[in-house]
């Protein structure tokens, strides 16, 4: 029977002082979240054999399931409770009021799980602006031997380096022999060749490689498929293989609802005790000896603590949960990467992943696949290039950069820091993405899928435009006491309307790429449609196209900011949290600074560096 016990002004519910089988009483880290990051960690700790770690995971161990293993089928997990936990957003007034869909991986190995398994690196301006907000042994350098650390980087082929443009990657020198697989496929085509001829016309071929963080113009990116087995490599195969899991001081549970962590309040500072967890209905307690560490994600590591008692005191009052830290931070600054999808319609003969709309052509791809895994289901061939901020007219001018900027407050340091990136004509505003299929905007999507299932009878590709550094800031909160509500997600989308200005001379640019005397326009259906059926030909168009065709391009970070307390910060450089002992964020929620490209890459490398600094502070007893 449960029981409600009151210490120090904080209610914790008390279990049955039986634990659950085979769980013990305590471990010295309670792991909460077995994502991305959550499975590097219990990976790195337990490398030392006097530390026992409990890794606890909401959703299934789906590291078998075909679903997820098969790089071509990521489309079929969306949406699906046991997969995904699909989080909607509140309506984006930016954006005709539509709702914007998240997905986030619900299963070990979290959203590298259902992500598109695209590997890219950021750029070093994005990662060096975390210093300049306040954490100054926080770099790109700092950083640059854990993006070397998580992977291993297979060697394109020549016909891949000569489909894809590749002259600048250096294959002569070891980029890592960590545990996640990465490779460049065989599968690319006359798309992809047409992307790298029609940005090298523009002088915006990259020359440099986007492993060294300074990257700028079309290049082909990794994807995280093993090459010998065309399988997803993400982080539960890798980093919790059989050997991991035999080790007798980890212990991983699965099927795990985390309630909140509990505190000791009875002294000068709070101290994180455990975790109260719900497996089954069953709801119990664990202790942790020594940490709790959040690697929940951007979305549910702020909700855990607002659950927890850390957060702002107007949002703990009103769900009646007693104050243990006072900090309006925590589910503040959120931010995303938005992405605007423009759909063409294809020439006849032009390669289109719309023709998976047919089941038979579907069957013969599987079939191929599941016989000796050969064809497009185990391949990715989506192609990106980085430009600094262009327009209808192509790159923009230094003067033409400060006149958009003029008369602008940048006396925040993390507006600063964004600015400072999109004024350097050597750094990426923009991401721009090559995808083989149509895109699909609802009003209302259901799941991400929603986006992805062709239902336009033509076939078309896609151009999308990313903006890298957003200046707006959204929030995620708590909506009720109850653990299992769906906290509500604000990403407010384009509510700097510097957002909005840059998206929209990003989109004017895509013109430029589908024009007809261009490489990859010749590719296209001149007169055929397009999704919208909108040209930007002028600002205000763009904008419409933006408002119309913007979605998430699933990179939310920043509600759990690693910054100095007083600006806004719910971790320090240590990734613990502010006003708390033993208790530590690791996930993409404490980065300060949106990172240019996808972010996969840099949670990987947060995470084995977050990894050696609990290792040091345990070794210099400072836990």
């Amino acid at each position: 029977m449960q029981s409600a016990v009151l210490i120090k002004s904080h209610i914790i519910t008390m279990a049955s002082a039986v634990p659950l089988a085979g769980l013990d009483k305590s471990y010295d880290y309670i792991i909460v979240g077995g994502g991305t990051a959550g499975c590097v960690l219990a990976n790195r700790l337990t490398e030392d054999k006097d530390v026992r770690v409990l890794l606890l995971e909401a959703g299934d161990d789906r590291t078998t399931d075909p679903l997820v293993l098969t790089p071509g089928l990521v489309a079929a997990v969306y949406g699906k409770d046991e997969y995904d936990w699909n989080f909607q957003s509140v309506p984006q007034s930016t954006l005709n009021n539509r709702i914007i869909n998240q997905a986030r991986g619900k299963m070990l190995g979290g959203s590298s799980a259902l992500n598109f398994m695209m590997l890219v690196y950021p750029s070093k301006a994005s990662i060096d602006a975390w210093a300049a907000v306040g954490n100054p042994n926080w770099n790109f350098e700092a950083l640059k031997p854990y993006l070397k650390k998580f992977a291993t980087v297979d060697v394109p082929s020549a016909s891949t380096k000569d489909i894809c443009s590749i002259t600048y990657n250096n294959d002569t020198v070891a980029y890592g022999d960590g545990p996640v697989q990465v490779s460049f496929g065989e599968g690319y085509g006359v798309t992809n060749k047409g992307w790298f001829e029609t940005f090298e016309s523009l002088d915006l071929l990259s020359k440099r490689d986007a492993r060294d963080g300074q990257a700028l113009g079309a290049f082909q990116n990794a994807s995280s498929i093993d090459p010998a087995t065309k399988t997803r490599s993400f982080s539960a195969v890798t980093y919790l293989t059989a050997e991991v899991r035999a080790r007798e001081n980890l212990k991983i549970l699965t099927n795990t609802h985390v309630n909140k962590v509990l505190f000791d309040t009875t002294g000068s500072e709070p101290v994180a005790t455990g975790v109260e967890i719900n497996v089954n209905g069953i709801v119990s307690q664990v202790s942790a000896n020594l940490e709790v560490i959040l690697s929940a994600g951007a979305l549910q590591s702020p909700q855990i603590l607002e659950l927890s008692g850390v957060g702002s005191k107007e949002i703990l009052a009103q769900h009646n949960i007693p104050v243990v830290v006072e900090n309006p931070a925590v589910g503040e600054g959120m931010q995303d990467h938005p992405i605007v999808c423009q759909s063409f319609e294809v020439k006849e003969g032009t390669p289109s992943g719309d023709v998976l709309r047919d089941p038979a052509v579907l069957k013969a791809l599987l079939d191929m696949y599941t016989a000796d895994r050969s064809g497009p289901m185990g391949q990715l061939t989506i192609s990106v290039a980085y430009t600094p901020l262009v327009n209808k007219t192509g790159v923009i001018s230094d003067e033409g950069v400060q006149e958009l900027f003029a008369g602008r407050d940048f006396s925040n340091p993390a507006r600063a820091a964004v600015r400072d990136i999109i004024a350097n004509p050597n750094e990426p505003t923009f991401q721009y993405i090559l995808f083989p299929t149509q895109v699909h905007i609802a009003d209302k999507p259901d799941n991400m899928a929603t986006h992805l299932i062709p239902v336009e009878p033509e076939n078309f590709l896609t151009v999308m435009t990313i903006l890298n550094s957003p200046f707006s800031r959204g929030s995620v909160h708590i909506q009720s006491a109850d653990p299992k509500a769906a906290p509500v997600w604000d990403p407010k989308y384009n509510h700097d309307d510097l957002d909005m200005e840059l998206l929209a001379r990003g989109v004017q640019f895509v013109e430029h790429l589908v024009a007809p005397d261009a490489a990859l326009g010749k590719l296209l259906h001149q007169t055929g449609r397009r999704l919208p059926q909108l040209k930007a030909d002028d600002l205000e168009t763009a904008k419409e196209i933006v408002r119309q065709r913007q979605i998430s391009v699933f990179h939310v970070s920043g509600s759990c900011s690693m910054r100095p307390r007083e600006q806004g910060g719910v971790v320090n450089e240590r990734l613990q949290v502010y006003g708390a002992k033993g208790l530590r964020v690791v996930d993409a929620s404490i980065f300060p600074i949106e990172p240019a490209g996808n972010i996969q890459s840099v949670v990987y490398s947060v995470a084995e560096r977050a990894a050696d600094l609990i290792k040091e502070d345990r070794k210099a007893g400072k836990v």
